[in-house]
């Protein structure tokens, strides 16, 4: 699978490194394609025509009731689909969730992604598609035209099929790209993982890995009932995360660049007040961590939703014993585009 630059340097491997800035530069540009690339010269626009101007081509889109959530299904390399996902955000602008593979090998017994398996990783180009996908789509250049929210995409959470960090370079490549082509910041971007802790040891001293924000997919602070919700964890998983994120945040750690904690709410299995002060002495003893709830989105497996009453006593635990928490706002869940839900194997995602 080469990458559109490997495609550039073959199709003229005698031009001057400039050019290639230029080409990138128009793909992030108001441009919708080759033709309309007039800073690149004329002669070599026929040519370009030879490399797709996006990756990911719509295969379909869903839109939630309230208009906040728009799902679209993306033909990738090879004869397959990811899914990714737009949402209104409180700043009046949108956030995207971004896929990383075309499905996920770590098999989170909630998570509609990981009974698909892990059938490849995507390219940067890929990732960074999504992206300039869904600029395309808020500034009016793809259908629908009645967008309400300001076309300014303002937030970027690698959050959608597949596990970031098994796709460490792609995903570092596309960080990169996305930080040096947008206007969007590091704090602004969140790459959620379920916690490669090779992979976040290799961040603490990786150049070329940007200042972006991490969400670890916690789920719970007892190592039995996480190794339940996470099947890939193991022993001696949290006292590892407890120095890695000890160590991250002696790093990078600041007002703005917190550490978060990502915690589904299950009931009966993570969601009872042992729980909540498990979870509350494990973060005490780290640090500046945020966690953030999240209620469960039907994903067609043998899990429910804790009810209200029992989130909210769970949200007051963690701030009694001085965590900061949050609950998720659920968006997205009449069109299963909310956390879990992502699958291209269940038909009945698309009409």
């Amino acid at each position: 699978m080469e990458t559109r630059k490997t495609q550039f340097e073959k199709l003229f491997p005698n031009e001057p490194a400039f050019r290639w800035k230029q080409i990138e530069d128009a793909l992030f540009s108001s441009a919708n394609g080759w033709d309309e690339a007039t800073t690149i010269p004329k002669s070599m626009r026929e040519s370009l025509k030879e490399i797709p101007w996006l990756s990911v081509g719509l295969a379909n889109i869903q839109v939630s009731a309230n208009g906040e959530t728009h799902k679209a299904l993306l033909n990738v390399e090879g004869g397959k689909q990811i899914e990714s996902v737009l949402m209104a955000n409180r700043r009046g602008a949108w956030t995207i969730c971004v896929s990383s593979q075309v499905g996920c090998a770590m098999r989170c017994s909630f998570c509609a992604t990981g009974k698909m398996g892990l059938t490849r990783n995507l390219s940067s180009d890929e990732i960074v598609d999504q992206y300039r996908f869904w600029k395309m789509y808020s500034e009016n250049t793809l259908p629908p035209d009645h967008l309400t929210t300001s076309p300014r995409i303002s937030n970027i959470v690698i959050m959608g099929m597949g596990e970031p960090l098994a796709n460490y370079e792609e995903v570092r490549g596309a960080l990169n790209t996305l930080l040096a082509k947008t206007d969007i910041g590091p704090t602004h971007i969140t790459v959620s993982t379920v916690g490669i802790l090779p992979r976040l040891e290799q961040i603490l001293t990786d150049k070329q890995w940007p200042p972006v924000r991490l969400a670890v997919s916690l789920h719970s602070a007892i190592e039995s009932t996480r190794k339940q919700i996470v099947p890939t964890s193991y022993d001696e998983f949290l006292p590892g995360l407890e120095r890695w994120a000890k160590n991250y945040l002696k790093l990078h750690g600041n007002r703005r660049h917190h550490l978060t904690f990502e915690y589904v709410m299950l009931k009966g299995v993570n969601d009872s007040p042992t729980h909540a002060k498990a979870l509350s002495t494990f973060v005490n003893r780290i640090g500046r961590i945020k966690v953030n709830l999240i209620p469960y989105n039907l994903t067609g497996v043998d899990f429910e939703r804790s009810d209200d009453t029992t989130i909210t006593a769970f949200h007051d635990s963690l701030q009694k014993n001085n965590v900061t928490a949050t609950v998720r706002r659920a968006m997205g869940a009449d069109i299963t585009a909310a956390c879990g839900q992502l699958s291209i194997d269940n038909p009945a995602n698309f009409d």
